[in-house]
């Protein structure tokens, strides 16, 4: 037992002549029965308590009483295997190893506990030691969430789990606080934006939690921002800090702020709904919250904030940071995504991912990860398809350009029966023979302009000038040959009917115009 200070000992002593119990006297000092009784005795014995006897100073009157005298001290069972357990703990083991190998290796009987016990008191811990970090006007603010409980939400009609959050301005201690039933990237987002408008500035730096919406990969000295979240600090010119893992102590003024919070807003007490309490949090933030007297800056926050710190923050840009949400969204075998019922191309090469889909204002942007894999202008008509026709194969993209239009002019740069053979065929009815003609110029590929145009020029000599037909004279090498009446000295021979006329006219003389026909 450590000696009694010393003005603790005279007063004992005066207390003990006036006559005062024990009890009283145990009471009033704050000490136990059992020393006030061990220091009487002492008293008595070196005769302090005569009223005529004059007290010495404080230091011979500490030396003559000295510690009160202590109880008989119990001998640890671990005192035989002292060198042992220095020699382990030396050795780096923990004190759960360290009671293994007694236990096992040295026939020891006592608990682990004892074992605990024996070693902080021969070896004790060195006292954790933190330091408080003072932020300059302006600096920083630390943001995070924390759960509410269950509020009603008058949207979906229905109780839903709540959160609380809470930015917190470090120098200042003023709070911009929200209740919130997820933490979404878009919710976090329009938190951020809502709180640097109420505040009239942004302060330089953001310290957030490790949550999915502010940090994507979650690293000691190196963390990965998410990307709207990367965004949005260029955008408004603030850092991010995320604090480092299972260390809240390191945001420690807005865990106390939702704590505070927790306890002084929300304890022992029930909503209509979500929007009725936020209306009243804004108004405790303000009228409450920012005029008590903080506990360490012994300040209003909110009169500190406006004297202070507020023409600290850096200006509000022009125009707000225009994100509306983030969500994952998975490419379908068309090379296309569905937000809110419209379609948008990305590159097939993605086909079957899941990508992340960037929704602002005008404008929709598709991430794999840190890559941004397209752009689009944002509709808002359901079931419209907004494509880019590079994002198909080659053979496909080259196919879907093919349009009608286009193959009559492609026909017309390879030649005059080419394009002969194109429009009759696109203006055959009933069927529909653009893939027809697509194909036939994609013969031109294989085989160069002049073949093709060959074998047109045959085809239609011969009155035949579907694709089949062409890629036969192609295949066999036709257009190389010479069409009846090219030669020299050569005319062209005039077909005629194998069998009679009248079979097919019902006269004997058809006229030209019916053979024509025909």
């Amino acid at each position: 037992m450590e000696q009694l200070h010393m003005n603790l000992l005279r007063d004992l002593i005066f207390r003990l002549r006036a006559g005062e119990s024990e009890r009283r006297i145990a009471r009033d000092l704050d000490l136990s029965r059992i020393t006030v009784h061990k220091y009487h005795l002492l008293a008595e014995q070196q005769g302090y308590l005569r009223p005529d006897l004059v007290l010495a100073g404080e230091t011979a009157l500490g030396e003559v009483l000295g510690p009160a005298p202590q109880p008989p001290q119990q001998i640890s069972g671990l005192e035989p295997f002292a060198d042992t357990v220095r020699q382990l703990r030396e050795q780096g083991c923990e004190m759960t190893a360290i009671w293994a190998r007694l236990r096992d290796d040295y026939g020891y009987k006592g608990s682990y506990s004892s074992v605990r016990r024996y070693i902080h008191q021969v070896d004790p811990p060195a006292p954790h030691v933190t330091v408080r970090v003072f932020t300059a006007p302006g600096e920083e603010a630390q943001v995070d969430f924390g759960s509410v409980g269950r509020l009603y939400d008058p949207r979906q009609q229905r109780p839903r789990v709540a959160y609380a959050f809470v930015a917190t301005l470090s120098y200042s201690r003023h709070q911009y606080a929200e209740l919130v039933f997820d933490q979404k990237v878009e919710t976090w987002i329009g938190l951020h934006r809502r709180a640097f408008e109420n505040w009239g500035g942004i302060p330089q730096r953001i310290v957030p939690d490790n949550l999915k919406a502010a940090v994507q990969q979650v690293l000691w000295y190196d963390p990965i921002l998410g990307e709207a979240y990367r965004r949005m600090a260029q955008h408004y010119g603030f850092l991010v800090s995320p604090t480092r893992p299972a260390t809240p102590q390191h945001k420690g003024k807005v865990e106390n702020g939702i704590h505070y919070l927790q306890r002084n807003f929300m304890a022992g007490r029930q909503f209509t709904d979500i929007d009725l309490a936020n209306r009243l949090l804004s108004q405790w933030v303000r009228e409450e919250a920012g005029t008590r007297n903080h506990g360490t800056t012994h300040q209003a926050p909110w009169l500190r904030f406006c004297e202070q710190e507020r023409a600290a923050l850096l200006p509000l840009p022009v125009d707000p940071f225009d994100l509306v949400s983030v969500r994952p969204v998975k490419v379908h075998p068309d090379c296309h995504v569905v937000i809110e019922g419209s379609f948008y191309s990305v590159p097939y090469a993605y086909v079957g991912r899941t990508l992340e889909a960037y929704l602002h204002e005008r404008v929709i942007e598709l991430y794999q990860g840190q890559t941004l894999l397209a752009t689009h202008v944002r509709t808002h008509a359901k079931g419209e398809h907004v494509t880019q026709l590079s994002h198909y194969p080659l053979e496909l993209s080259a196919f879907l350009l093919r349009t009608p239009t286009r193959c009559r002019e492609l026909a017309a740069e390879v030649g005059p029966a080419t394009q002969e053979v194109v429009r009759t065929l696109l203006d055959e009815r009933p069927l529909d023979h653009l893939r027809s003609v697509q194909g036939l110029l994609h013969l031109e590929e294989r085989v160069g302009r002049t073949r093709l145009e060959a074998a047109c020029k045959r085809a239609l000599f011969f009155g035949d000038v579907h694709y089949r037909q062409i890629k036969q004279i192609l295949n066999a090498a036709l257009d190389r040959e010479p069409l009846p009446g090219d030669l020299p000295g050569e005319t062209a021979v005039a077909h005629t009917f194998a069998r009679p006329s009248a079979e097919f006219f019902g006269s004997p003389t058809p006229s030209p115009e019916e053979v024509q026909a025909c």
